[in-house]
């Protein structure tokens, strides 16, 4: 049985599903069956298993790994996605317009229909 410091995913049983899903397309046939066999022996979660079997069938038919780095920080891993955001003044939204809430000098603003 392989170890969890062994598998071709660094810190995998923290990974959420999302994550782990898009994560498995870097994998080869070889790393996909050891986190397969590791997932059906430990947690066995039906979401996992079932996207690792479909990919695993892909890469039997000619499919090729995505080429992406199995270790790098995914933006959907709250672990790695500390660094805050990446939102500048030169990126942010237009200012909101609060609603009246009954005050005469901020009047009511129109709704789109559309």
């Amino acid at each position: 049985m392989t170890e969890h410091d062994q598998l071709p995913l660094p810190d995998y049983d923290h990974l959420p599903v999302d994550g782990l899903i898009s994560r498995i397309r870097t994998l080869d046939a070889e790393g996909l069956t050891t986190l397969l066999d590791y997932e059906r022996a430990h947690a066995d979660r039906l979401q996992v298993v079932t996207a690792m079997e479909n990919r695993l069938q892909s890469l039997r038919e000619g499919a090729r790994p995505s080429g992406g780095d199995p270790a790098a920080s995914a933006a959907d891993d709250p672990q790695h996605a500390r660094g805050g955001s990446k939102v500048s003044t030169a990126t942010t939204g237009p200012a909101v317009n609060p609603p009246s809430q009954g005050d005469p000098t901020n009047p009511a603003q129109p709704r789109s229909t559309g």
